[in-house]
């Protein structure tokens, strides 16, 4: 039976169970793990739900690619906001998050044995679905500052590299990535006949005047540019599954291949509440992204209290930051005596590919000013105690 579970032995466990086994033997912990919004759906996405349930024939299959209404408010919602054109060159399928946006991408341009570049940290979802596809993922360091180094991405290209994957707003890091750099990685992709997957999940979390950059909407782009983004975070829908990708239009035939099989068609009744969401006034996400902005403003205040302890880059997206600890223990070791010992919970940056010293996670999106006092409070005590004992 050993050689049945081969495959799956390679791939890391998801970590965010692991934490929350932790957290359930604890309780009263106050979470600072999973990177959730502490918000809930717009109400425009559940007034559109009687929509669904008056249609009769929704409890049937509906098209893989998504259902026609969705897809036309995306073409919109892409143009307005990401300057993205979709045209004869390109195409939008709906996922069920952008996790499986990913996983099609990396299942319809590859072969076993092939390489993804993950610029690291990277995102353990996407490490882990390249290794299940059997390929490998080939790790390219950013710099100090967590950004990226397109010289070495470039040098990194094999005969076997498919891709190039870029996340920003970054996740575990919260960096966004210059337009400059991300001009540079599309045109050594361009270049080099691969892919550019980016991953732009956060594309609405950005701080201090920092804007979102979208590589897709870059010249010429359409042929080689894969972009994923999710309802997940900006609209409260993380258990709701809908994400979208854009994809060149001579990958939608392989796309469709892997949706159709793996899901058939991404959760009609949850396409009805991403439609209702995307008509959404602009104040819905500004107020809570700036509650949002006024968090991370706490958190950090909070976190600089460690500058003797901890490396911190004040990161201008996303909703995390990534703290490198001054100590020799090891990263789940200090997660484990920060839950049990001082009831917070973060992510050890091993679960990103850090493994070059004790690197933490810590996810703000889920708190709100009236609870996040209490929780940094907790994480600063607990890293004082611990690293200085």
């Amino acid at each position: 039976m050993e050689s049945l579970t081969s495959r799956m032995q390679a791939v890391q466990s998801p970590i965010i169970p692991m934490v929350g086994e932790l957290i359930k033997n604890s309780p009263g912990t106050i979470s600072l793990g999973q990177g959730v919004v502490y918000y809930s759906p717009p109400a425009e996405a559940i007034e559109l739900l009687p929509k669904f349930l008056a249609e009769s024939t929704n409890n049937l299959y509906k098209s893989v690619e998504g259902i026609p209404p969705l897809l036309t408010a995306l073409v919109e919602k892409l143009q307005t906001f990401n300057g993205i054109e979709i045209n004869r060159e390109n195409c939008i399928v709906v996922t069920a998050g952008s996790n499986m946006g990913f996983m099609n991408a990396i299942l319809a341009i590859t072969n076993p044995g092939d390489e993804i570049i993950l610029n690291t940290p990277y995102y353990f979802n996407h490490e882990m679905a390249i290794a299940m596809a059997g390929c490998r993922a080939v790790l390219v360091a950013t710099d100090e500052n967590y950004q990226l180094r397109p010289d070495a991405i470039a040098q990194a290209i094999t005969p076997k590299t498919r891709a190039v994957v870029t996340i920003s707003p970054n996740n575990p890091t919260g960096v966004v990535y210059s337009e400059a750099a991300l001009q540079q990685v599309n045109q050594i992709c361009a270049t080099r006949g691969i892919y550019h997957i980016s991953d732009e999940a956060y594309e609405y979390f950005t701080y201090n005047g920092v804007k979102h950059i979208s590589p897709g909407a870059f010249e010429s782009s359409s042929k080689y540019t894969i972009s994923l983004y999710s309802l997940s975070k900006a609209y409260g829908f993380a258990s709701w599954r809908i994400g979208y990708m854009v994809i060149p239009k001579h990958l939608l035939v392989a796309v469709k291949k892997v949706q159709d099989t793996i899901l058939i068609c991404p959760p009609v009744i949850s396409q009805y509440a991403a439609l209702g969401a995307l008509q959404v006034k602009d104040e819905y996400l500004k107020s809570n992204i700036g509650a949002i902005a006024q968090v991370r403003q706490l958190v950090l205040d909070s976190l600089n209290r460690l500058q003797s302890l901890c490396n911190i880059i004040p990161a201008n997206g996303a909703f995390y930051f990534l703290l490198k600890v001054h100590t020799q223990m090891d990263a789940f070791e200090l997660v484990k005596r920060l839950i049990q010992q001082h009831k917070v919970a973060v992510i050890p940056g091993t679960t990103f590919g850090m493994d070059d010293g004790c690197y933490l996670r810590v996810a703000y999106g889920a708190l709100q000013k009236e609870t996040v006092k209490e929780g940094i409070e907790r994480l600063v005590q607990g890293l004082e105690t611990i690293v200085k004992s």
